[in-house]
């Protein structure tokens, strides 16, 4: 069997990826010059081989985002081999405006797009816990613009490379939001890959980081961080725990949204205090970056307000449907075919009702027990519906009787009906005890329009006429 595979252990790519992290990141720092840019660009291709025999060897599933992983990576290495000493001279962090910057910001954003595609497909019934996330790593990484980056950057920094450096920031800040979201509701073996992607994201902001605050040698802080960076995603991507970290997994959503609602609008207002406290002290530091990281923000929050409006509507759905259906069946219940009744008297058609009575189904519910005559109400509910079409509306009263509603029609029509309901229920019914069979008596009743009659009195009619093909039964009032 070809490695890596999702049976082998996951201590043997802990050991290897701590040898190659210490072999690379000793070798990077005790050299320099021409030497950096061999180790670092032998390390970047490792990884890139790595995470290409994992797809190769079919090893990571949803192939989608790793591929978009694996592009980021190609893209760091052009930028690497396009221009070699850009990391090993310290330029990482320092918000110079080169195409270095711009093709590394780029390659960040393909690894945020195939981190939400694995998000979609890992947390796709966490969505909402997923959009907050992002929502609160883009706010902590304007906060972290501002108190880490922003304060710190060199003088020959220019609008367009703090830009890009901003939105590197944010998109580092989103990425790691989301990765620590799934990590938190990981379980089993996906939490090796979810924590490995998660410190490449930690790693490569904290190379950024030294860049920007001027650290000593920090071409070689940032060049072993990066290495480092470079490593743990080809970890994550060969780790047992990968074909795992995309699959979808249920997430037992907290009853805490008055909570989550107060921490996102205190997330959302750090920004603009910052942007408000800086105007207030006249900060020459200050530009337009901080408003323009609010605004990338909005998206997300637009999205995270139109996922709540949609689960509101699909509450009041679900709702709306309960309270006007059976719960065994999903047949009208008796208040909604009641009012359905009241609703058809008014209007100028004949209203027919054919009260239903199953033959035969107690000895079927005291023989199999009551799981198979739910097995039997359903069965004839589906078949009373098909047989009614959509035209007539049909309820359950409770029990085993029902009730089909006729807004008009001829007395042979209603007769055919009546014949077909009939046979439909005799059908034999298959249980997993056996198969069965149960016997309807139908009473119909008709109120021709404008005769003044009632629903109460309708129903009565239908019901004796019901208990008038059943002698010796108990009579039972089904009006409302």
């Amino acid at each position: 069997m070809r490695w890596p595979r999702a049976t082998a252990p996951a201590w043997i790519v802990h050991a290897g990826f701590l040898a190659c992290v210490l072999a690379g990141g000793t070798g990077y720092a005790l050299t320099a010059g021409h030497s950096r840019v061999v180790i670092y660009t032998l390390v970047v291709v490792l990884s890139i081989a790595l995470f290409g025999q994992a797809l190769i060897s079919g090893h990571l599933t949803h192939r989608r985002p790793w591929m978009l992983a694996i592009g980021g990576l190609v893209l760091l290495l052009a930028d690497h081999l396009l221009w070699p000493y850009w990391i090993v001279e310290g330029h990482l962090g320092r918000g110079e405006g080169a195409p270095a910057d711009l093709l590394l910001a780029v390659a960040h954003g393909l690894f945020l797009v195939g981190a939400a595609m694995a998000v979609r497909h890992r947390m796709s019934a966490d969505a909402g816990g997923i959009i907050d996330a992002a929502i609160f790593g883009m706010c902590a990484g304007g906060a972290l613009w501002v108190f880490v980056f922003q304060s710190h950057l060199p003088a020959g920094s220019t609008p367009l490379g703090q830009t890009q450096m901003l939105t590197d920031v944010l998109l580092l800040s989103a990425c790691a939001g989301c990765l620590l979201r799934m990590a938190v509701a990981a379980t089993g073996a996906a939490r090796g890959t979810i924590a490995y992607l998660l410190l490449t994201v930690v790693l490569t902001g904290g190379a950024m980081t030294v860049g920007a605050l001027s650290v000593p040698h920090r071409g070689a802080v940032s060049g072993v961080l990066m290495l480092a960076a470079f490593l743990t995603i080809a970890a994550g991507a060969v780790h047992p725990g990968a074909p795992a970290a995309v699959e979808p997994q249920a997430v037992v959503e907290r009853p805490d949204g008055r909570y989550r609602l107060f921490w996102l609008g205190l997330a959302l207002s750090v920004n603009p205090g910052i942007a408000a406290v800086q105007a207030l002290r006249g900060d020459q530091t200050a530009g337009p970056q901080l408003p323009l990281a609010t605004m990338l923000i909005i998206p997300l929050v637009l999205v995270r307000f139109k996922q709540l409006t949609g689960q509101r509507e699909r509450a009041e759905r679900v709702l709306a449907h309960q309270a006007s259906h059976d719960e065994l069946t999903d047949l009208y219940n008796r208040r909604r075919i009641m009012a359905e009744i009241d609703r058809a008297l008014t209007g100028p058609d004949d209203v027919i009702v054919l009260l239903c009575d199953l033959d035969g189904f107690k000895p079927v519910n005291d023989r199999y027990g009551h799981a198979a005559g739910d097995d039997v109400l359903r069965a004839v509910a589906v078949r009373l519906a098909a047989t009614a079409g959509p035209d007539r509306e049909v309820g359950r009263l409770g029990g085993d009787e029902f009730l089909v509603l006729c807004r008009g029609g001829a007395d042979t029509e209603i007769a055919g009906l009546r014949d077909r309901i009939q046979a439909a229920v005799r059908a034999p019914i298959e249980l997993p005890a056996g198969s069965v069979s149960v016997g309807v008596t139908i009473g119909a009743a008709r109120a021709t329009a404008g005769s003044g009659v009632d629903r109460a009195g309708l129903i009565a009619r239908a019901d004796a006429r019901m208990y008038a093909g059943k002698p010796g039964r108990h009579h039972r009032n089904a009006a409302a």
